[in-house]
């Protein structure tokens, strides 16, 4: 099964996340398949391929809690 899920890059305690397509039972650090943008949680930054994430969220991908939530907050998606 295909997650989009965060990677995590940057620092030691500045954290930096990608937004990234890859299998649910790879590590978090893995080869992603595909990256779809990234998520600064200390400047709230946000980079978002909206093209790419709604082809790929219409292919199956299923997002985790907490890039659904980053989703929801940048109108990617709407709240069923």
């Amino acid at each position: 099964m295909l997650k989009m899920r965060f990677k995590r890059c940057g620092r030691k305690r500045q954290p930096m996340y990608r937004i990234v397509v890859m299998q649910a039972t790879s590590p978090r650090d893995g080869k992603a398949i595909r990256e779809l943008g990234f998520y600064n949680p200390l400047t709230k930054e946000t980079k978002l391929d909206v093209e790419n994430i709604v082809k790929s969220l219409n292919t199956g991908v299923q997002p985790t809690k907490t890039v659904k939530n980053l989703l929801l907050k940048a109108n990617v998606i709407t709240a069923v």
